[in-house]
């Protein structure tokens, strides 16, 4: 298991670009909100310790998780983006295993639209979705013992909005 003996919200701040300079959209699923919820907070909360200004932060839900492509297709042509305000997007969801392939179909969808955008885009979007097994695992992962996700792709989007702004 990729996160056994790994918390996700360990970080060294001295090794992230301040984040005061930069905008980021994140887009949340309404689906499995318990979840989504702790894995915003996560990506919040981190965003605005590594320097992030609370009104350069802009949030839109989407019904479910394979509504995150297109939320964050939107995001990324909508008037955040068309005035230079977004350097990056984070997608946030969580599908959990259950008895049909839905899991399957959904999962693949997300993470091949995701990766779309990032190929055909110029605002990276990073992917914060929890593909877990039970319910626990994603409890786990979204603010419990294994940490937070969310912190997780904060500190990527950081990353990536900074790759961004010294490669234009």
């Amino acid at each position: 298991m990729a996160t056994a003996n790994h918390n996700l919200s360990n970080y060294d701040k001295t090794t992230i670009p301040n984040a005061k300079d930069f905008r980021f959209g994140i887009v949340v699923s309404e689906w499995n909100d318990e979840i989504t919820e702790g894995l915003w907070q996560g990506a919040f909360d981190t965003l605005t310790d590594c320097g992030a200004v609370k009104e350069n932060i802009v949030r839109w839900n989407v019904p479910g998780t394979f509504e995150l492509t297109y939320g964050a297709a939107r995001m990324s042509k909508s008037i955040y983006a068309n005035s230079g305000m977004l350097d990056a997007i984070i997608v946030i969801g969580c599908v959990i295993q259950g008895e049909t392939k839905h899991f399957d179909f959904v999962c693949e969808g997300v993470t091949q639209g995701i990766k779309d955008l990032n190929l055909k885009g110029d605002i990276p979007v990073i992917f914060c979705v929890l593909t877990d097994n039970n319910r626990q695992q994603s409890i786990d992962r979204s603010g419990g013992k294994h940490g937070n996700k969310g912190t997780e792709a904060a500190i990527t989007a950081i990353k990536m909005a900074d790759l961004r702004k010294q490669t234009k």
